[in-house]
């Protein structure tokens, strides 16, 4: 696993402390901490100026790159408190090993991950005692880069600024962590193959918001994207990856570059694999789903991803037909992965895959 090394970060403290919330009250990225990082880039000079900052609005030149064509990409990643006081942070190599996959992908130079995983350590010390330590909660870590520049041609930046900040967060759905409803979209296209989809952007998540904000008016959570080719074969939940067990074999789409390589994804594959659970990655196609679900052989069905971990699903809406996932209710499946992952991440059970990482050494 990478490790952090020891990198000289300034560290500017806040003079004024926010209040923190009760962690009843989390939510999902509604409160920030004190602090945030800060490491700029110059063409020629590199990544440079690492420094720790009190959390504060960003000024930035209106030409900025960014605002006029979309170089950004973030990673969101997580933190978790143990029962015997230890901190632990889930997978962040493979985080920011995909943070520089993304920024290849938008022409953004890479940053040396040893340097970005050094600086998000420093900040979780800084701010440990933000960290909450109640079932259910953890906080999140968004790592994320703009481009900075302030020239309108449209070429790549040749300046941008990495960013970190924090966010103690509880459930990522209102329905907690019980089954949600998912409307599979029909009519919108987020991306396609060859395009950004498979890159953390921002303007993936642009793209699905009108057909979110459509789905929410008709009560579902999430929605389920089908290809924009074919428009037939499931991709991705929009803020998940998505698994259907039909059978006694568990099937996820199959990563063709138009949708997101999830870490959580992965976790679970290689969890149920090392259960002897059969999974099959190929392309799924909307109607083997719907006649799976109609005749029973769909047992359940689950979403995964950093701000939810595993999220059952305990409805489809296809075509205006609202379909139930096996009885509605959380799958043992489902349930399963969902206590054996989330043991891992708050140490409460042994860790066979060395995912986690120990903020103190």
């Amino acid at each position: 696993m990478m490790k952090a090394e020891t990198v000289a970060i300034a560290v500017e403290r806040t003079r004024t402390k926010k209040t923190k919330p009760a962690a009843d009250q989390l939510g999902f990225g509604k409160y920030y901490t004190d602090h945030m990082v800060m490491i700029d880039y110059e063409e020629g000079r590199g990544w440079h100026d690492p420094r720790i900052v009190p959390y504060q609005p960003i000024q930035l030149d209106p030409a900025a790159k960014v605002f006029h064509y979309g170089q950004t990409v973030f990673e969101g990643m997580k933190a978790y408190r143990t029962e015997d006081g230890r901190v632990l942070i889930f997978r962040p190599n493979s985080h920011l090993e995909r943070l520089n996959r993304s920024s290849a992908r938008l022409s953004i130079p890479p940053i040396d991950e040893r340097l970005a995983l050094e600086a998000i350590r420093q900040l979780l010390l800084v701010d440990e005692e933000w960290i909450p330590e109640a079932a259910g909660t953890s906080m999140y870590i968004r790592p994320f880069i703009i481009a900075t520049e302030p020239a309108l041609g449209v070429t790549p930046s040749r300046a941008y600024r990495f960013m970190v900040i924090l966010s103690p967060v509880g459930a990522y759905y209102a329905a907690g962590h019980g089954p949600v409803s998912i409307h599979v979209e029909a009519d919108y296209v987020r991306a396609v193959a060859g395009g950004v989809g498979e890159a953390k952007t921002a303007g993936n998540y642009a793209a699905g918001l009108k057909a979110q904000e459509e789905a929410a008016r008709g009560g579902y959570a999430q929605v389920l994207w089908l290809d924009g080719v074919h428009r037939k074969y499931v991709e991705e939940v929009g803020s998940m990856n998505v698994f259907f067990r039909i059978g006694d074999t568990v099937v996820t789409p199959a990563l063709t570059g138009s949708f997101l390589a999830g870490i959580t994804r992965d976790s679970v594959i290689r969890m149920l694999r090392h259960w002897d659970v059969p999974v099959e990655e190929r392309l799924l196609s909307i109607d083997e789903v719907s006649e799976a679900c109609r005749s029973g052989a769909l047992r359940e069905a689950f979403g995964t991803g950093t701000a939810a971990v595993v999220s059952p699903i305990g409805e489809l809406c296809w075509q205006g037909d609202r379909i139930a996932v096996g009885d509605g209710l959380t799958g043992p499946l489902a349930g399963k992965l969902y206590e054996a992952l989330t043991g891992i991440q708050r140490g409460l059970a042994p860790d066979p895959f060395g995912w986690t990482w120990t903020l103190r050494e």
